[in-house]
Order: C-alpha cells, then sequence, then structure tokens
C-alpha cells in the first residue's frame, strides 16, 4: 500500500479477503457449533460488537503518537473494519472468502458508490500488484508525502470521511477521547449497512 497509496483501499481490500475470509468462516463454523441457539442476527451481533470494541481501543492508543499514530490507527481501523464485514457476511450465510467480498469491502466502506466501479478499481489494482513484483524501485516520493497521502486513503476507506478528523487525533491532550469516538462512529455506522446488506442477499 506505500508503494501505491493510490489504490490502498483495493489492495488491503484484495489482502483482507485472502487473509481474514478463511479466519471468518472458521468463526461462523466453530460459533454454529458452540452456540446452536444463536440465529444469524445473534451472531452478526457478537462480531459487530466484538469488532467496535477493537476499532474503540485502537483509536484511544493512536491518539498520543502523531502523524505516524494516526496513519498506522486508519489502516488498523480499516483491517478491523474488513474483519467486521467478512464475520457479518459469514453470519448471514455469504462465503467470506470469495472474491466478491472484496468489491462489498469497497462499497460498503463507501469508496466506490457501486459495484461496478468497485471490481475494475480492484482489477487495476490487482494488476498494479502483479506488476510491482516485475518492476521495483523507489518512487522519489518523500516519505512524509507518501504518508499523508496513504493515511488520508485509508481514512476514506475506514470512514474517517475528512482528513481532519484525520488530524484530529493528533490533537494534545484530546487525541485519545476523539480517536476513540471517530473509531466507534465509523465502525457503527458500516456495521449497520452490512448488516443491511448481508441481510438482504
Amino acid at each position: 500500500m506505500k508503494a501505491d497509496p493510490q489504490y490502498a483501499p483495493e489492495h488491503l481490500a484484495l489482502d483482507a479477503v485472502r487473509r481474514l475470509g478463511p479466519e471468518a468462516a472458521a468463526w461462523h463454523a466453530r460459533l454454529r457449533r458452540e452456540r446452536p441457539d444463536l440465529d444469524a442476527d445473534g451472531l452478526a451481533n457478537l462480531a459487530i460488537k466484538h469488532f467496535t470494541t477493537l476499532a474503540r481501543v485502537s483509536g484511544a492508543v493512536s491518539g498520543a503518537a502523531g502523524l505516524p499514530g494516526a496513519v498506522v490507527d486508519v489502516g488498523v481501523l480499516a483491517w478491523t473494519q474488513a474483519r467486521l464485514v467478512l464475520h457479518v457476511a459469514a453470519a448471514y450465510g455469504a462465503d467470506p472468502a470469495a472474491p466478491e467480498r472484496a468489491t462489498d469491502l469497497l462499497v460498503l466502506q463507501r469508496v466506490h458508490k457501486v459495484a461496478e466501479t468497485a471490481r475494475t478499481a480492484l482489477g487495476v489494482a490487482a494488476g498494479r500488484e502483479r506488476a510491482s513484483r516485475i518492476f521495483t524501485g523507489d518512487s522519489g516520493r518523500p516519505f512524509a508525502g507518501v504518508l499523508v497521502k496513504l493515511g488520508v486513503k485509508l481514512a476514506q476507506m475506514a470512514g474517517v470521511r475528512a482528513a481532519r478528523r484525520l488530524f484530529a487525533k493528533m490533537v494534545p491532550g484530546a487525541g485519545i477521547i476523539l480517536g476513540t469516538w471517530v473509531n466507534s462512529a465509523a465502525t457503527k455506522d458500516l456495521a449497520k449497512r452490512a448488516r443491511e446488506h448481508y441481510r438482504k442477499d
């Protein structure tokens, strides 16, 4: 993602489905055995509660770490939210490891408005991943500039809709409270959209 920050959300979505899809499927199978009393809504509620708590914790921890901490936090938040979406998908019977889940992630996280543009962007990002293995080299861009661009792109994916919210996490003394609030609100909004999406499918 650092090498190709323009497509950071797409790279994250592709990697999340590859790495986290099987985890979500295993979680669903285990809970089905251990908690047969829970219906799909009950399973989704467990996932939402767990990952919203993780989002709050990462927001609080990032509050005192400055710009690098804020960028790391939005990356962690986007990853946590991807886990949430894939677990909610599994709760409602959708295969969390299916390639189409990457499209779902980008639409639900409002990186793209419709599935077709998300699929196109994913195809471009996948092609760039393959190309980067062949053509490697330093982009020559200053690291700080790449870090800010990457942070803003991941903040957009994680539901931190404006860059000022990203930078609000760096306010001395208020960063912990703001980080917790921003992460929690964004994750709850995403959870609501994910539940509505997978209930209908």
